[in-house]
């Protein structure tokens, strides 16, 4: 017998199409019975929950039916049921060999999102899918997708993960290249490993077009640049992944950096950040250690910052902050020719740190005096005016021609509130007495809400003492080594500093490394302690003490004013017999949640269990109004059978949904 090419096309047909059905019912399945148990399961997990559910549905509905009828008479829609029954049964199996949390941590909380408009965002959507499909390929390609999914890295996998890292974010580019130096900064969230491979982060960016960057000076400064400025250099002078710095000349003849933004580097952030946070959030849902090390807030930390840097007049008044108390020259601002996207600042005739080793060398500068003063104007910055420069790196810090040091970059700039700077004048007075206790407070105080347990608490200032010994005894010389054990220690207790704290401790551990270069053998710990102990002895003097008792003395006067009163009506209270007291109970908000919480999945459970009792009983009814006809040998299908199974299956699914609360949270 001959097969026509047209027949055996038909024939090779009929199972591709039965297996394209197939994995298509699969996936229903799979998707519907994840949103029954209020869980989001992904591609691997959907095909193994669902491929053996649809199996084990069909093999239900033999035996009930087709072994008795024949395969004829079985019925999709009790294979179906079957299956999908079966499906559940199994992703919660699934759930419950994995790791407590790895699946369920997933909790489907879709989180609602306005509908963009889709002429407008058609091609915004477009270009970001495109980004984010080769975001997730490199990831993929550099062996990083299991950590995205959520799994831990294993201790003997530090060091290949850091290079893959490295080698993704580097190949990513963009924004991606900018958060692995953020990355760097954080050694109280990662390894060594991964800090020193991230730090090897470089941004390798080309100048803007010219032409490109003619237009957007001109469209802000309402003229061409040549009519503006009386020269103006259209090669940059330096050139970064947000925008590029030329030298030029105004009409009165004073020279002046003008900063520009990259025309196109407001959509290309945006993108970037919203891939970033998409990604955190899905961390956050899949992975406990990302909710540990709170991997959301500190991305929509560096969005925030990030989004600051696109707007040059908050880096305007980041200078006149700055410049208003500093010990060292910080560029003027001509505001008059700034804009969001421009910005005009004095040029200062200097030579970077990196590269003022000769300068420095020729003029016999007092190398330690200038260390000493960079130092004071930074702690100055952080403890007493609470707005500092965030990257004192050596390209950022300049050696003036008259021997003076000035600042520049003010793009990354820190805010610390009164509460905190107190916390980090407590802490440097802890280190500079050695008091643990001190050190305790103060550490707690900087570190974010999430803190340790009583006993936790209890077991910190113990190590903080054998810190202490280990690093601040007698003739130690203390380093930037030092901060990076810190960070170990209290990452091992459970407390994170939110990131502007992180941001101190990355601005002294980069100002170390610009402090060595201009003054080699420069101690900065040891200098810190003696300007914390100078602080110490202003704080004890007779002034700073009359004024810190005139204060307390004024915030008192009130409860001091309405003390008589309160007196008053507690000893009338007392004379009647009418005084009571009363204690709120579940008065902090974990407290509530978790009662409530319990509260619910007791609920759950007993709607489950009663569903599941009352259904069993309808299905034992005899009699009640038929919906199928009866066979041979059986009664029917009578209403009560259909409620009593329906029944079970909604007590099946309840008691699965709390089965999958109970795994997500470990309790």
């Amino acid at each position: 017998m001959r097969i026509s090419g047209s027949g055996f096309g038909f024939l090779w047909g009929v199972p591709v199409l039965s297996g394209l059905f197939t994995l298509v019912t699969v996936v229903i399945l799979a998707r519907v019975g994840g949103r029954l148990l209020g869980i989001r399961m992904r591609w691997r997990r959907t095909i193994l929950a669902g491929f053996p559910g649809l199996v084990l549905g069909w093999a239900a509905a033999w035996s009930i039916s087709g072994q008795r009828r024949g395969p004829q008479a079985l019925s999709w829609s009790a294979v179906l049921f079957g299956a999908l029954i079966a499906t559940m049964l199994i992703a919660v199996l699934l759930d419950l060999l994995a790791r407590p949390g790895r699946l369920a941590g997933a909790q489907g909380r879709l989180h609602a999102r306005p509908v963009p408009h889709p002429i407008r965002s058609l091609r915004q959507r477009a270009d970001r899918t495109r980004r984010y499909l080769q975001v997730t390929r490199i990831a993929a390609r550099h062996g990083l997708s299991s950590y995205l999914s959520g799994r831990r890295p294993g201790a003997d996998e530090s060091r290949p993960l850091a290079r893959n890292l490295r080698v993704a974010l580097d190949e990513a580019g963009g924004m991606f290249v900018k958060l692995g130096q953020v990355l760097s900064t954080r050694a109280d969230l990662l390894p060594p490993d991964i800090i020193v491979e991230l730090s090897m982060l470089q941004d390798h960016v080309a100048p803007g077009e010219p032409g490109g960057i003619e237009a957007l000076l001109t469209a802000e400064l309402g003229a061409p640049p040549h009519c503006v400025f009386a020269s103006f250099d259209p090669v940059p002078v330096a050139a970064a992944s947000i925008g590029q710095a030329h030298r030029a000349q105004l009409a009165t003849g004073e020279w002046v950096i003008v900063k520009v933004q990259r025309p196109d580097v407001r959509a290309l952030v945006e993108r970037d950040l919203d891939i970033l946070l998409r990604m955190a959030r899905a961390l956050q849902a899949r992975a406990g250690w990302a909710r540990e090390y709170a991997v959301l807030e500190m991305t929509r930390g560096f969005a925030a910052a990030l989004r600051e840097e696109l707007d040059f007049r908050i880096e305007a008044r980041n200078i006149a902050a700055v410049a208003s108390s500093s010990r060292v020259r910080v560029p003027a601002v001509y505001g008059q020719w700034s804009t969001s996207r421009v910005l005009v600042m004095e040029y200062l005739d200097g030579v970077a740190v990196r590269d003022a080793g000769p300068v420095l060398a020729e003029s016999g500068a007092d190398r330690h005096g200038l260390a000493r003063g960079l130092l004071a104007a930074l702690l100055g910055q952080v403890m007493a005016e609470g707005t500092f420069h965030a990257d004192p790196h050596p390209g950022n810090v300049l050696v003036l021609r008259d021997g003076q040091l000035a600042l520049i970059d003010f793009g990354s700039v820190g805010r610390l509130d009164p509460l905190q700077q107190a916390a980090l004048r407590r802490l440097l007075l802890a280190v500079a007495r050695r008091n643990p206790a001190g050190l305790h407070d103060a550490l707690l105080d900087l570190a974010q809400a999430a803190r340790p347990a009583a006993a936790g608490e209890d077991l910190l200032e113990p190590a903080l003492a054998q810190f202490i010994a280990q690093h601040l005894g007698p003739a130690m010389v203390p380093d930037a080594a030092m901060f990076t054990a810190l960070f170990r220690l209290v990452a091992e207790f459970g407390l994170v500093f939110p990131p502007v704290i992180a941001a101190v401790f990355r601005a002294m551990i980069t100002l170390e490394g610009t402090l060595a270069r201009l003054a080699p053998g420069f101690q900065i710990i040891e200098e810190t302690r003696t300007m914390a102990a100078s602080w110490l002895g202003e704080v004890l003097g007779p002034a700073s003490l009359r004024e810190a008792a005139t204060d307390e003395v004024l915030g008192l006067l009130p409860v001091l004013r309405r003390l008589p009163r309160r007196l008053d009506r507690i000893t009338t209270s007392l004379e009647r017999g009418t005084l009571t007291t009363s204690m709120r109970l579940l008065a902090d908000d974990r407290d509530r949640q978790f009662v409530a919480s319990m509260a619910g999945r007791a609920v759950l459970a007993f709607l489950g269990a009663a569903f599941g009792v009352i259904s069993v009983m309808l299905i034992g009814v005899r009699g009640g109004p038929l919906l199928a006809p009866a066979a041979a040998g059986t009664g029917g299908t009578s209403l009560f059978h259909v409620f009593g199974y329906v029944g079970l299956f909604f007590s099946l699914v309840l008691i699965l949904r709390v089965i999958i609360a109970i795994t997500r949270d470990g309790i």
